[in-house]
């Protein structure tokens, strides 16, 4: 019953309330998650009231792992899901906790999962939501769209409890294991160049269009070896373009 929840890590980006920090703490040792991670943190996790918020979640702060970004932040986890309180995030698809939660037992059982949420006032950035395999749109009134963070992390987390608990998939060893989001940067960063380069892309158009291509792998779910494919390809169309005239 517990696996699912401690492969999971729960990721905070840009946290600025310790009462949050210290309440989702506290969740993370309800659910029972393997780590509390922080990127750029605005509060200090070891703040009186969120300590006092932890109750017996305390250690979760104390060892709480900290980044300056999201993307060293996830870069050991197998399955990235991102939260998203706004639903303007272009083609962004975004997917309700149970699908997710569903597709995340279907991952190889070694494996991590990466739960992130964003900032208490303004959320997850879209170029941030590109770097998870799937985004989370959580259900709420329109008259009050704003969610408290520490309420959406017990959301996410009972949803996964609560998928783990009926699940009747057997998991497999063998699934192939989804690209990293550094390779898959490392691709779309090596693309834009050669694209601006031929002139397919200009500049004041190239961080959209990239981001469409980048949205499509993701829904792809592209794998390593597909991402070292293609990017051979490209690299190797940019070494003809050098040497065409030699």
């Amino acid at each position: 019953m517990e696996a699912l929840q401690q492969k999971a890590k729960v990721i905070l980006v840009e946290p600025s309330g310790p009462l949050n920090v210290g309440s989702v703490a506290r969740l993370c040792k309800n659910f029972g998650v393997k780590e509390l991670r922080l990127v750029a943190p605005r509060c200090d996790p070891n703040d009186a009231e969120a300590q006092r918020m932890a109750v017996k979640g305390k250690s979760f702060l104390a060892n709480a792992q900290i980044y300056s970004n999201l993307l060293d932040a996830i870069s050991d986890c197998g399955r990235i899901v991102a939260t998203a309180g706004r639903i303007d995030h272009g083609d962004i698809p975004l997917y309700s906790p149970e699908e997710v939660m569903n597709w995340s037992l279907k991952g190889p059982i070694e494996s991590s999962i990466a739960l992130v949420f964003g900032r208490e006032d303004r959320g997850l950035t879209n170029q941030e939501l590109l770097l998870a395999n799937k985004v989370i749109s959580l259900n709420h009134s329109s008259s009050y769209p704003s969610l408290n963070l520490s309420h959406a992390v017990a959301i996410v987390l009972h949803e996964l409890y609560r998928s783990e608990a009926k699940s009747s998939l057997n998991r497999e060893n063998k699934v192939e294991p989804i690209a990293s989001p550094r390779d898959v940067n490392n691709f779309v960063k090596d693309a834009e160049e050669l694209l601006l380069e031929i002139g397919f892309l200009y500049d004041h158009t190239a961080k959209s269009r990239m981001s469409k291509i980048k949205s499509v792998l993701q829904r792809a779910e592209i794998r390593a070896e597909e991402v070292a494919l293609i990017r051979g390809i490209v690299r190797q169309m940019r070494w003809a373009i050098e040497n065409q005239n030699s």
